[in-house]
């Protein structure tokens, strides 16, 4: 029996190309078990909460409490899920939140609000402008309109002072989203990014480090994130295609692949600008999240160092092809990772006990690599999903397929089998008589949420032919 590996695959398209395929709702784990070095588990479930006033907008723990934007009102939600209204924050896409030791502010909608106790007010200083985005540091709110960087005052964070602005101005791109690591501001304009560290002194308190500038860019406000205590950011450099960097120390370290580029490039730039990356790290994952318009691109730091290869999957709420990922804003509140539905009012947490997506089940497909005997052929006698079966939900008979393709491209029908029943966990996943090959092939697997079974190996029983 031949040993297959799952974590990628390969498919081709109508252009002369390999490209990769990655497992689609399923997670990669790298944990040697002794059937393999990695395994692969269902994609979170998520399940709901409650409902609020709104589409979920953002969302953060402050003081021991969660807060969202949802529509235009700002909330509390509790650990039993009972929402109270704290107050209007008026219309507009994704929020930024941050706090100080004594407030909670709220970019919304080009405007700066704070919470302080159960009081809602909006910073009306005209010398404050636009706020395109914000942070806290070192007693300063600092905003940005996109071409200055403004604080408020120490003393009332409700004043601006015009003296003190600055700029960033390594490039004359506009500035599209602040970022604190360490402490420090990070600027991040389309094309450049500079970081900027506090001196103190009348007019405006901080300065840029000048050996700390990078030569690339972000496309949007929320297309960037704190990660692995380096900045993420979807974009490039002038004349450069978007891609997928980590930021910091004055260099850019690529983690996009060249699939994950092939299909950022099938965005326009103005789609990509309103992509939001967030970072998530559990049970031993580092997660970073890109949440394109019509599924999430999800890249895995640790397993990555421990498999020495860029470990990236695929999350979609669809049942069928690609569709938005309904979770968002994820933040870690009440023992438990609190999440947005970005299509509906609904908010909730992650599970691992199902996969399906608010009560809706979801797909999930793997891709092997190609098999290839030396051009000799083989014949397919068996394949076998190692896996652990009997976790699939109570009185469901769940089943899932396996096809084959001989260029890449086109595929065969789909052979089913059935997974086994609740508690049957030595059923074994097995297909027989499948055909044969004269160069290679490629097989693909697919199931739903209600196969929640972690996959360990794929066996193969092949018989060389030589024709």
């Amino acid at each position: 029996m031949a040993a297959i590996p799952l974590l990628a695959g390969i498919y081709t398209t109508t252009t002369p190309d390999f490209r990769t395929a990655y497992p689609v709702n399923m997670v990669p784990v790298p944990k040697a078990t002794g059937i393999s070095e990695a395994y692969l588990r269902p994609g979170d479930g998520i399940v709901s909460d409650g409902t609020g006033p709104g589409v979920d907008r953002g969302g953060i723990n402050w003081d021991g409490s969660l807060y969202r934007v949802m529509g235009t009102r700002l909330v509390r939600i509790d650990p039993l899920g009972v929402v109270q209204d704290l107050g209007d924050v008026g219309p507009g896409g994704l929020v930024t939140f941050d706090y100080s030791f004594d407030r909670l502010a709220i970019a919304s909608g080009g405007r700066l609000y704070y919470l302080t106790g159960s009081s809602l007010a909006q910073v009306t200083d005209p010398d404050l402008g636009t706020v395109v985005d914000f942070c806290w540091v070192d007693g300063y709110f600092m905003t940005t309109d996109g071409e200055f960087l403004i604080v408020t005052e120490l003393n009332d964070p409700f004043v601006v002072s015009p003296l003190k602005y600055a700029s960033s101005e390594a490039d004359p791109d506009p500035i599209v989203a602040l970022v604190k690591v360490r402490n420090e501001v990070t600027a991040l304009n389309r094309y450049t990014i500079e970081v900027f560290d506090n001196v103190g002194g009348v007019g405006f308190p901080f300065q840029r480090i000048e050996g700390a500038q990078i030569m690339k860019g972000c496309v949007g406000t929320f297309a960037c994130c704190a990660y692995q205590e380096a900045i993420a950011f979807l974009g490039g450099g002038r004349n450069e295609a978007p891609a997928i960097y980590l930021g910091g120390n004055a260099q850019a370290n690529k983690l996009s692949t060249q699939e994950i580029d092939e299909i950022l490039a099938t965005y326009t730039e103005a789609q990509l600008a309103g992509v939001k990356l967030e970072a998530r790290n559990d049970r031993a994952h580092t997660f970073l999240y890109v949440h394109l318009p019509d599924r999430t691109l999800v890249f895995d730091g640790e397993a990555s160092k421990a498999l020495g290869t860029q470990v990236w999957f695929v999350l979609t709420s669809a049942v069928q092809g690609f569709s938005t990922y309904r979770a968002r804003n994820f933040v870690w509140a009440y023992d438990r990772w609190c999440v947005g539905d970005p299509s509906s009012a609904a908010f909730g947490h992650f599970v691992q006990t199902v996969s399906t997506h608010w009560g809706e089940r979801v797909r999930w497909e793997l891709t092997t690599p190609i098999f290839f005997n030396e051009s000799a052929g083989a014949i397919f006698n068996e394949l076998e999903l190692i896996a652990l079966p009997g976790s699939v939900p109570f009185g469901t008979d769940p089943i899932i397929s396996t096809s084959y393709s001989l260029d890449g491209l086109t595929w065969s029908v789909d052979h089913t089998v059935r997974v086994g029943a609740f508690g049957a966990r030595q059923h074994r996943i097995a297909w027989r008589r499948q055909g044969s090959m004269r160069r290679f092939r490629i097989q693909r697997f697919r199931g739903d949420s209600w196969a929640h079974l972690p996959i360990a190996r794929l066996e193969a029983a092949l018989e060389p032919l030589a024709w």
